[in-house]
């Protein structure tokens, strides 16, 4: 059965990253929920994709040279559209919470974005707060860095960790030779048009982003673990109507 995952949230339907998109992600009964974490300046994660702010705010520059007051600042919701006037770049403490308080059951897949910046300690303060309390939900690590991964794996032995990769078959070799990566994640185009070969891969395959509906329809063909998607109310759909 190939679950489904919100990739940043309901990223299609509200600004990515933010706590509306994962209210609605929740909603919708997204099987995992995937996000993304930098440090601030003050060493404090928050829950945004790019190392700079100016995609997804009205601010400039980068993540790691603003404090967390800085980039409370800002305003996350207005370039997608003025329906999120009020939102903000929000703290993986406040994400956490908000699941905690919808009772959230599915798997949050933490990307740890330190391909460009490595945050230093940011493995371990990110291990920190997801192991301080018994959360409702499961969750599990991703990174394109697998240096990343290595350091989170001796902090904490047991974590689910997946290796993120765009179309690299070494990185696909280097997953099925660590026995402590529990799957991969390739873009989809690519997992796609490799099909014969991915067919034997023994770990698990979540793929992003999967958002066009003919994909969509061949991915859930596939022997797939799941589909990253920013559209997951879509992907249910399509999901439903090719059970019928």
């Amino acid at each position: 059965m190939v679950q489904i995952f919100a990739h940043r949230g309901s990223s299609g339907t509200h600004p990515e990253n933010t706590l509306p998109a994962f209210a609605e992600a929740v909603r919708i009964g997204a099987d995992g929920i995937e996000l993304d974490i930098h440090l601030t300046k003050d060493e404090q994660i928050v829950v945004i994709h790019d190392e700079e702010v100016d995609r997804t705010t009205d601010g400039k520059g980068l993540v790691r040279e603003k404090t967390l007051a800085e980039i409370k600042k800002l305003n996350a919701g207005k370039w997608f559209n003025t329906e999120f006037q009020a939102t903000k770049v929000p703290t993986l403490k406040e994400v956490l919470h908000l699941f905690w308080e919808m009772n959230y059951r599915g798997t949050v897949m933490i990307e740890i974005k330190t391909y460009k910046y490595e945050y230093a300690g940011i493995e371990e303060k990110v291990v920190q707060q997801l192991k301080a309390v018994e959360w409702p939900f499961r969750h599990a690590y991703c990174s394109f860095n697998f240096h990343t991964l290595e350091r989170v794996v001796k902090i904490d032995p047991q974590a689910q960790l997946d290796l993120l990769l765009s179309t690299s078959q070494k990185k696909v070799q280097l997953a099925e030779d660590t026995p402590w990566i529990e799957g991969i994640h390739p873009r989809g185009d690519w997992y796609l048009e490799h099909l014969p070969s991915m067919e034997t891969f023994p770990k698990s395959i979540r793929c992003w982003t999967i958002n066009d509906d003919q994909q969509m329809a061949r991915c859930f063909d596939q022997q797939l673990d799941a589909i990253i998607t920013d559209f997951p109310q879509k992907a249910f759909w399509i999901k439903q109507t090719m059970k019928k």
